[in-house]
C-alpha cells in the first residue's frame, strides 16, 4: 500500500513574533483540510526542521498542541534541507508498517533567524517557510513507489552552526565571534550536491521501474540556480520539465520542497497518474530522493 499525498505550503520572511511551530501548524492546518480529514484522526505527526522553537522538547509537540490533535506520536526529524524527502521516506514506512495510520508530514524553516547580515556569503540566499503533506494508505498505484537516504558527515563542517550545542555552548565570546550564524563552503557544497543529488536520483528512478523520460516533473530543493540547472543536465532533463521557484522564495531548508510541489500543482504542471522526481542536498552532509505517482490532478 502507497501514501497518498494532500499539500499545502506556506513560504514568506517570518514577521516580528512568528516561529517555527506557528509556520509548521499552519501548513499542517491547511493540509488538513485539504484532505478534508478531522486533526482527530492524524496519529502522527513528523516535522523536519533544524530551526526548532527550542532546543527540546521536539517542536512537533508544539504543532499537536496548536493543532488540538490529541494523544498523537510527535517528533522532529533533523536533516536539514533534506529533511522533507527523509521524512517522505520515514513516513512511507510508518505507513506500510501500520504503526501510523493517518500521519501528518510537516516541513518548516526559519533561517533567517541563523543569517548574519554582514555576511554577503549566505545572507541573501535564505527564507522562510513551510509545507505539508498528509499521507495515508491506499490500495490504489499512487503514493511514494521509491525513495532513498544518504549522508557524509566527513563533510558536517562545509555547512554548519558552530555554536549553541553541547559542543561549543554558547558564551559572550562565541556571540561576539558571530558563531552562532550558519556559514557554508559554497564551491564544496556545490560539488557535493551535484553528485549526491543526481546519483540518488537515477537509484530511485530505476528502483521505481522507470527512465528518466517517464518523470514528468522533477522537484529538486531549491538551493541556487546554479545546482538545479546542473543536476538537469546531468540527469539530461530538459528545462520545462524542472521546476524552480527559487526566485520567489530562496533556500527555505526542508520547506524548499514542498512549497515547490505546492506551487507546481496551484500551476497545473502536474496531473493525475504523472511520475514526480523529489530530489534535495542539504546540512549533515545529506541526501534524499523519491519517486512519486501523483493520485490527483
Amino acid at each position: 500500500m502507497d501514501p497518498l499525498a494532500h499539500w499545502y505550503r506556506r513560504a514568506s520572511g517570518c514577521r516580528e513574533g512568528e516561529y517555527t511551530s506557528l509556520l509548521a501548524s499552519r501548513a499542517g492546518k491547511q493540509a488538513l483540510e485539504r484532505a478534508g480529514i478531522d486533526a482527530t484522526a492524524v496519529d502522527t505527526i513528523v516535522l523536519a526542521t533544524c530551526t526548532p522553537d527550542r532546543p527540546f522538547p521536539a517542536t512537533a509537540c508544539a504543532v499537536q498542541a496548536q493543532l488540538g490533535i490529541p494523544r498523537a506520536a510527535a517528533f522532529d526529524l533533523v536533516a536539514a534541507c533534506s529533511g522533507f524527502v527523509y521524512g517522505l521516506s520515514v513516513g512511507t514506512s510508518l505507513i506500510q508498517s501500520g504503526v501510523s495510520k493517518t500521519l501528518l508530514l510537516i516541513a518548516a524553516d526559519v533561517f533567517t533567524h541563523l543569517i548574519d547580515w554582514t555576511d554577503r556569503n549566505t545572507c541573501v540566499l535564505f527564507g522562510d517557510g513551510a509545507g505539508a503533506v498528509v499521507l495515508q494508505a491506499t490500495e490504489q498505484p499512487y503514493g511514494v513507489l521509491s525513495s532513498t537516504m544518504g549522508s557524509w558527515g566527513e563533510g558536517e563542517d562545509l555547512m554548519a552552526v558552530d555554536a549553541g550545542g553541547t559542543r561549543l555552548p554558547l558564551t559572550p565570546a562565541l556571540l561576539e565571534a558571530r558563531r552562532q550564524y550558519v556559514y557554508m563552503n559554497g564551491r564544496e557544497i556545490f560539488k557535493h550536491a551535484v553528485r549526491e543529488m543526481c546519483d540518488s536520483s537515477q537509484q530511485v528512478v530505476a528502483a521505481a521501474g522507470l527512465s528518466i523520460d517517464d518523470i514528468a516533473l522533477v522537484v529538486p530543493h531549491q538551493a541556487n540556480a546554479r545546482i538545479i540547472d546542473a543536476v538537469a543536465r546531468r540527469l539530461e532533463v530538459e528545462p520545462k520539465r524542472v521546476f524552480m521557484n527559487l526566485e520567489r522564495y530562496g533556500n527555505t531548508s526542508a520547506a524548499s520542497v514542498p512549497i515547490a510541489l505546492c506551487e507546481a500543482v496551484e500551476r497545473g504542471l502536474v496531473a493525475a497518474e504523472d511520475h514526480l522526481l523529489l530530489t534535495a542536498f542539504g546540512g549533515g552532509l545529506t541526501w534524499a530522493s523519491a519517486v512519486v505517482r501523483w493520485g490527483r490532478p
